[in-house]
């Protein structure tokens, strides 16, 4: 039973804390029709959350409120996994998830006090650091199961409970060198418990409805040939929003439940629809 539980908990942390995967031309695939698409999985994740269409027949329900559920993981990736309106400056092919993914819109329009660098490295990692200008995707991962929030998505499992329903929370933002934009650490955890349930200080509003939709996992081990088993429910908000970027330093220099110190990479988008599910 360790073996089978071990396997578990390093299959779910691998799909959404490594990110990046094999794709050509914007994300998209490079296999004609039905060549190299993996059959019988549940739909994937990310995708343009503008492209309401989707063929995957893999039904399952959406995930409860977030409310209803236990907040397990908070992190961040550099650039936007997912694609809309707001977000749609392709940022490259990129190298193993770095440099890749989409660009917030509102990052052409910034000033000189938003984009003057910052006094300390910010979130630095072995693919770089955060600067004024970028943007990041950020993910509040959400359990069905009785856990606290930890380290990678091992911490949304347990034991008891290897199979839970799983929500993604997803906002956008684009980093800007100014206090008076939005403050990260209002939207992140601090042991706070509501009704029972572990839940993060708040969650972003002001952009928009959220498009829910049934997905997967991330990551670099996956692509249209290999697809990710688990089943996440996303709910992704359509417009970017400014955010303090020495805020996000805080979080990742101070230490947090999460032990999250840098952004990860992306997931090129899955555009094939075969690969998708139907946006309602």
């Amino acid at each position: 039973m360790n073996i089978i539980k071990n396997s578990i908990l390093m299959g779910l942390t691998i799909g959404l804390l490594s990110v990046g995967c094999i794709a050509s031309d914007h994300g998209k695939s490079s296999h004609g029709g039905d060549e190299g698409i993996c059959k019988g999985f549940g739909p994937q994740t990310p995708r343009d959350i503008d492209g309401l269409s989707g063929e995957n027949d893999r039904i399952f329900s959406i995930a409860p409120s977030s409310k209803d559920m236990n907040l397990c993981n908070i992190h961040f990736h550099e650039n936007a996994e997912h694609k809309a309106k707001d977000f749609s400056i392709y940022a490259g092919e990129g190298n193993h998830g770095y440099d890749s993914g989409y660009k917030c819109n509102m990052s052409k329009h910034l000033n000189a006090l938003e984009l003057k660098p910052t006094k300390e490295k910010i979130c630095k990692g072995k693919h770089g650091d955060l600067v004024p200008g970028d943007t990041i995707e950020v993910h509040w991962v959400f359990t069905s199961c009785d856990v606290a929030p930890g380290k990678g998505l091992g911490s949304c499992v347990s034991k008891s409970c290897a199979n839970p329903n799983l929500r993604v929370e997803t906002q956008v933002f684009t980093l800007v060198n100014d206090s008076s934009a939005q403050d990260f650490n209002t939207l992140t955890y601090d042991g706070n418990k509501v009704n029972g349930l572990h839940q993060p200080k708040a969650l972003p509003a002001g952009t928009g409805k959220a498009v829910e939709f049934t997905g997967s996992t991330t990551g670099p081990s996956y692509n249209d040939s290999k697809c990710s088993p688990y089943q996440v429910s996303w709910a992704v908000r359509p417009k970017c929003a400014k955010l303090d970027i020495n805020s996000v330093g805080k979080w990742c220099a101070d230490g947090n439940v999460f032990k999250e110190d840098h952004a990860h990479g992306v997931r090129k988008l899955v555009t094939d629809k075969k690969l998708l599910s139907e946006i309602k």
